[in-house]
């Protein structure tokens, strides 16, 4: 038989070798057995709980191909915590012709087998909860005494040795200035590129964008209230914004948010980019202007003959030629044919999706953590051969 064996593991706490051993007991099972392997599937810091695991779906997804007739897993659990997500995927493996075997429990195929595979599901999945519970229970004690509980550190804190956020000296001040320019009438925009010359980084060492600034305006934990689920606990910690400014600041955002964007046009032009002059072959973008009755046109008119008046071409009424257009596109996507193409089309760039990235980026995320412990390692002054070695 020919079989892949998949591994996990669910936190960034467990390390790379409970991969290996995973796949040390399944290779053992599979050459005890006589199995080939063709090839392994990992998903690192990925819990079970749900189905949304890159190599997991890809290797549903090869099971189609009937390269292979079975799925190795150290234990049952490594494929699923959730006694549903169980059932669908070995209900769709089975209609392949893949079965699920673990290397490490004994299970029969006759109709014990199926009350003791069950049962060590259940079991899994009330593993899971139990352990849910406990972290939640940990958590929530860290709260009452305000902990940091984990997660994205806001910009401007650090974590001491007792795990309480403490303003950091270095960005602290230039947080409480993004909060100040904003109230004196900055834009987002202003605000991000101030901060990115200064060289002020997120918690990942990246360059700030609109969407950090946004979070940090609106961010609770710079007055100092500390929220976890249902506690809220106001001067949990030192804050670095006033309340009174921090106020100012979202009635403002309010205000902003319905206001109408500072350069958008009049109006829209839907077929910018979208269309060619006959003549020369440049860009048609929107133009309007008033006439002597005070009467706004809006049209099309080519990129040359607007700039370096070396085109003949005239200028297209608006309305007339995006009716125009639209019409036309109508009658061709309202066909069976083209609908039946356009939905193939659609299919196979989903079949075509690159569903590794999230797990690249989430290694690359770990990277940048471990070369900035390095780094941090290295200015106190923690400098030893290897880990000399590991930075590079």
């Amino acid at each position: 038989m020919n079989a892949v064996i998949y591994a996990r593991y669910s936190s960034d706490s467990q390390r790379e070798e409970s991969i290996e051993g995973q796949f040390r007991e399944c290779m053992a099972f599979a050459d005890k057995n006589g199995i080939t392997v063709l090839r392994n599937y990992i998903d690192r810091a990925y819990s079970a709980k749900t189905d949304h695991r890159p190599e997991f779906q890809n290797m549903i997804k090869d099971s189609n191909k009937k390269l292979f007739d079975m799925i190795i897993v150290w234990k049952l659990d490594r494929f699923a915590r959730n006694r549903y997500d169980s059932a669908r995927y070995k209900a769709l493996l089975k209609k392949n012709g893949v079965k699920v075997v673990s290397a490490t429990e004994v299970i029969s195929e006759g109709a014990e087998g199926i009350i003791l595979e069950s049962v060590l599901e259940g079991y899994a999945e009330y593993y899971s909860a139990d352990l849910s519970e406990k972290v939640i229970r940990g958590r929530t004690d860290n709260a009452l005494k305000c902990k940091f509980n984990g997660g994205t550190r806001p910009i401007g804190y650090v974590v001491d040795d007792e795990q309480h956020l403490q303003p950091d000296p270095l960005t602290a001040p230039f947080v409480l200035e993004t909060f100040k320019r904003y109230d004196e009438g900055a834009t987002m925009k202003e605000l991000r590129d101030w901060l990115n010359d200064r060289g002020v980084k997120n918690t990942l060492g990246k360059p700030l964008n609109f969407n950090s600034i946004q979070r940090m305006l609106t961010n609770r934990r710079y007055i100092g209230e500390f929220a976890y689920r249902d506690i809220i606990v106001p001067d949990g910690f030192p804050a670095i914004v006033p309340h009174d400014l921090f106020d100012r600041v979202q009635a403002k955002l309010e205000v902003n948010k319905k206001a109408p964007a500072r350069h958008k046009a009049e109006d829209d032009y839907l077929l910018t980019t979208k269309l060619f002059c006959g003549y020369c072959g440049a860009y048609l973008c929107g133009e309007s202007g008033t006439s002597h009755t005070d009467i706004v046109h809006h049209y099309y008119k080519c990129v040359n003959a607007k700039k370096t008046k070396t085109c003949k071409k005239k200028t297209v009424r608006k309305n007339w030629l995006e009716d125009l257009v639209v019409t036309e596109t109508m009658k061709l996507v309202m066909d069976d044919k083209a609908i039946e193409a356009i939905v193939s089309m659609v299919m196979d760039l989903q079949d075509r999706e690159n569903t590794n990235l999230p797990l690249y980026e989430q290694q690359l995320n770990e990277v940048n953590a471990s070369i900035q412990n390095m780094l941090n390692a290295i200015q106190q002054g923690i400098l030893t051969k290897s880990t000399k070695s590991r930075l590079e």
